[in-house]
């Protein structure tokens, strides 16, 4: 594992500042431990990973090719030099979204199989959240589901009808049983 360069880290940070806005500060800096240790970003085969540094140091110890996963998977680079986001990501960015979306129980099954998120199926939305911005789809009970970015913004979904699309869908839990055999493969 290797330390990200200038250009990875912007677009790593670009892609989770959507998500997060400026509680992205509160990621690297750890609030729950003690000396408050801090997260560092990793790379390893084109993935990037969310580790605390007192661990990170202690895996410089095992080679490149033994080791296979270290803290939190985020997601990929890809060739272009784009980040693109993990499901595994969901629980850190469930903690510190800006924005969420809520689904009634009739539409978690159809997000939960790789649709998007249609009007009828919204719950409830926070406020102000504008168009084209990363949120994170949760279950009427708080349960994150997935993520994805708003189609339209919470005023302008208003309008929509039952059927218009509120959310794309980037990743949902269904994941884990649909791509389980290439999630974490290179």
């Amino acid at each position: 594992m290797r330390n990200l360069t200038e250009k990875e880290m912007h677009a790593v940070f670009k892609k989770l500042a959507e998500y997060t806005g400026a509680s992205l500060k509160d990621i690297i800096v750890a609030s729950n431990s003690p000396k408050a240790d801090r997260n560092v970003f990793r790379i390893s085969q084109q993935r990037v990973f969310l580790v605390r540094d007192s661990i990170a140091k202690f895996a410089t110890s095992i080679s490149r090719d033994k080791l296979l996963s270290l803290g939190t998977c985020l997601g990929r680079l890809t060739k272009s030099g784009r980040f693109r986001l993990h499901i595994s990501a969901l629980s850190l960015l469930a903690e510190y979204a800006r924005h969420k979306i809520y689904i009634r129980p009739n539409g978690e099954m159809t997000f939960l199989y790789g649709s998007h998120v249609q009007m009828a199926h919204v719950g409830r939305w926070s406020q102000d959240c504008p168009a084209h911005q990363g949120v994170v789809i949760c279950g009427m009970d708080d349960t994150p589901l997935g993520f994805g970015i708003t189609a339209n913004s919470t005023s302008d979904a208003k309008r929509l009808g039952p059927t218009g699309i509120a959310c794309f869908r980037q990743a949902d839990c269904g994941e884990y049983l649909r791509d389980e055999d290439n999630l974490f493969a290179s």
